[in-house]
């Protein structure tokens, strides 16, 4: 009789009992069935090979065996023989031999050789009497000990690895909970190893909900798996936004909601660097503030809500103006149709350049990621470089795990560069230091950070200092090297837009329109730019939400004009 793994319901622990007698195991199933089954999932056969085999596949699914229930004598193994090998699938299982008075001192030798939780004699009629009292006993004694393994999303990989903190920060930004293992740090993950018979060559390792193994797995390859589409569905789109950032889910909110079909498409994830911050906390309407995840995942939501298409993760590598159509292109081929365009890419966090910090990016040098990998370094002490906003709220959330938390800063003071309400609450947390007048100049270790070298801008001096990770938030470099179309940038390489082009010495060269540009477009008619991306823009995440909002308007003038 074959176990049925597939339609049954999910979850629910196991009692798996083995006979190869089908009356002895139909009576069996029947008493077991009219006793457990509403908090049990019952599984029976009368295959010991079989029932083997079906372990290692619910081990793979992350199911839970309770109870091993098996008969003693049985043509291809003993029941002792069975339970010993189910006892390294699932080794918090109770187990119970099922004998006849013969076997009863095979029964009691059993108890030292696999630690036999319990033997039952045959017959067992009434259960009532004979078998259920046993058996509440057994699982009773099971349920006080059996801590649940988590259910949901899994990460095996090294700490230290540049591909597992690419993961973490892609599934971590685009809401996905999920359970991060470290290869050399639990067991459990080296246990999904074996289970799976993968070796770490293999890690990254992405788990499925549903016992599916992703080896080394692309962010495309996650991203399709858990749901996220990055092919588009129509032709024709009135709007395409390109960046998911406060700007660009702002706009897709106000496009969508005003009955423009609208594409929002994003390399990584929903959010940009505000969906990074721990804490936004002067933010209109949210007294208390809220998480840049929050907002995210809110602004999501009420962009589909409105019908917005959402393409994540999906790289644009070209844009080209083709009269009143616009033509995406991206890096997996495929292309969008639009009529017109909102830029909103925002920008990325400066790199220091310093070959001995590089070398161990990913490796305990990170650029934002602070909500990403703060506890990793738990009772180790970390650096934030950088003095805005961004850095201020990552030292207020690496201090609650970290044993100190050391800002560096090349300004004397915080005031120029970071909120008062931000610089409060730093001055308010024991574990914080600020290091004005400071800047790192090298990093040292092995395979991952382990110390930094530390120089006193006023007395050139230098320190080596421990350090477990250093966290970058320095200036802002926008995201437009891809443009490759004639599109006027400052000298920083942010877009211009509006008026501010008109004192460009290329602007007649290149606008051809009879109007001057809307206040948000940019030198190509009916594409327009929002959010950090633009030059001059507040760099806030109100004024972005703002921008967003305000892009949608001119882009119904455009569409009415053409």
């Amino acid at each position: 009789m074959r176990l049925n793994l597939k339609n049954a319901p999910m979850k629910q622990p196991i009692i798996l009992a083995i006979d190869d007698d089908e009356q002895v195991l139909e009576a069996l199933r029947r008493d077991l069935r009219a006793r457990y089954r509403k908090e049990y999932r019952i599984l029976t056969t009368s295959s010991a090979r079989e029932a083997l085999a079906s372990l290692t596949e619910l081990k793979k699914k992350g199911e839970t065996v309770a109870l091993l229930l098996s008969d003693q004598k049985m043509p291809e193994m003993l029941g002792v023989e069975f339970l010993k090998e189910a006892r390294t699938i699932f080794p918090g299982a109770k187990k119970a031999l099922l004998t006849a008075y013969s076997d009863t001192e095979a029964a009691i030798r059993a108890i030292n050789e696999v630690q036999l939780d319990y033997y039952i004699n045959k017959p067992w009629d009434p259960p009532e009497e004979k078998l259920f009292p046993t058996l509440d006993g057994l699982l009773a004694d099971w349920r006080v000990n059996y801590v649940p393994d988590y259910e949901g999303l899994r990460l095996v990989g090294y700490q230290f690895s540049p591909r597992s903190h690419e993961l973490k920060d892609f599934l971590a930004g685009n809401l996905f909970p999920y359970q991060w293992l470290n290869i050399e740090a639990d067991e459990q993950a080296k246990q999904l190893l074996d289970t799976h018979g993968l070796t770490t060559a293999d890690l990254p390792l992405v788990l499925l909900e549903d016992g599916e193994v992703l080896a080394r797995p692309t962010l495309q390859e996650v991203g399709e798996k858990l749901g996220l589409t990055p092919k588009a569905a129509g032709e024709l789109y009135d709007l395409a936004i390109i960046g998911a950032g406060p700007a660009g889910l702002a706009a897709a909110v106000y496009g969508g909601s005003e009955g423009l079909r609208t594409i929002l498409v994003d390399k990584r994830a929903p959010g940009g660097q505000a969906g990074t911050s721990s804490r936004i906390e002067n933010y209109l309407g949210f007294p208390n503030g809220l998480s840049g995840s929050e907002l995210t995942q809110r602004a999501i939501t009420q962009a589909k809500r409105f019908g917005v298409e959402f393409l994540a993760p999906q790289e644009v590598n070209e844009i080209q103006s083709e009269g009143q159509y616009k033509r995406i292109k991206m890096v997996d081929g495929s292309e969008i149709v639009t009529r017109a365009i909102l830029l909103s890419t925002g920008v990325s966090y400066r790199k220091l350049e310093n070959d001995t910090l590089d070398k161990f990016t990913g490796a305990g040098v990170y650029y934002g990621a602070a909500t990403t990998e703060a506890y990793a370094f738990k009772g180790q002490p970390v650096y934030v470089v950088g003095g805005g906003n961004s850095a201020g709220q990552g030292a207020m959330y690496l201090s609650r795990t970290a044993s100190d938390v050391y800002i560096c800063i090349r300004r004397p003071s915080l005031s120029e560069t970071m909120s008062q309400y931000l610089i409060d609450q730093i001055e308010r947390t024991p574990n914080i230091h600020l290091l004005p007048c400071t800047e790192i100049v090298a990093g040292r270790g092995d395979d991952k950070l382990e110390t930094v070298t530390i120089r006193d801008l006023n007395t050139n001096e230098e320190r080596d200092e421990k350090a477990g990770a250093v966290f970058i938030f320095i200036g802002a470099k926008p995201l437009t090297d891809w443009i490759e179309m004639d599109i006027i940038r400052d000298d920083k390489g942010f877009i211009q837009t509006g008026r501010d082009l008109i004192n460009n010495p290329r602007y007649k060269e290149i606008w051809k329109q009879k109007r001057e540009p809307y206040s948000l477009e940019t030198c190509s008619a009916g594409i327009f730019a929002a959010g950090d991306v633009r030059s001059g823009a507040m760099n806030r995440v109100a004024s972005a939400v703002g921008e967003g909002a305000m892009a949608v308007s001119f882009v119904h003038k455009y569409l009415a004009e053409n």
